[in-house]
């Protein structure tokens, strides 16, 4: 099992936009970042990830899972470009803000912190639990 962040802008495409997508999810498109790409690539069915609102809110408001495996993004007919579908699972109950992270003297090599522009991140198991704590949950989704 792996953990993940994945950011959006809520204007574009907000958490509640992926709950209310239900079982099915969402595929997260649009990307195109190399390492980016990459990360998705190495996903599992079943890996966790938080949903974080960039730009507004700046802040992690919800935990996702990862339900289909890299595939071509059908936003594009580059082949290089492909995307994971992701779902939600449950929401964070106290929103983790960028302030949060930053100021977490165990968090401060978080990707969130040292790779603030990537879209798609890595997130440390100790990291992933460590937010979950901050944001209210006891018993994190894993």
């Amino acid at each position: 099992m792996a953990f993940w962040l994945f950011k959006s802008e809520p204007f574009k495409f907000s958490w509640e936009m992926l709950k209310a997508k239900g079982a099915e999810g969402e595929q997260w498109d649009g990307v195109r970042n190399y390492l980016a790409r990459n990360n998705m690539r190495a996903m599992k069915i079943g890996d966790k990830g938080f949903f974080y609102h960039s730009n507004e809110g700046l802040e992690v408001v919800g935990i996702a899972e990862v339900c289909a495996l890299a595939h071509p993004d059908t936003t594009t007919d580059d082949p290089r470009w492909e995307c994971v579908d992701i779902r939600a699972v449950c929401d964070v109950p106290k929103p983790v803000t960028l302030k949060d992270v930053k100021a977490h003297p165990g968090l401060q090599q978080m990707a969130l912190v040292t790779s603030m522009r990537l879209s798609v991140q890595p997130v440390t198991e100790e990291e992933y639990l460590e937010v979950c704590r901050m944001g209210g949950l006891d018993n994190p989704p894993r």
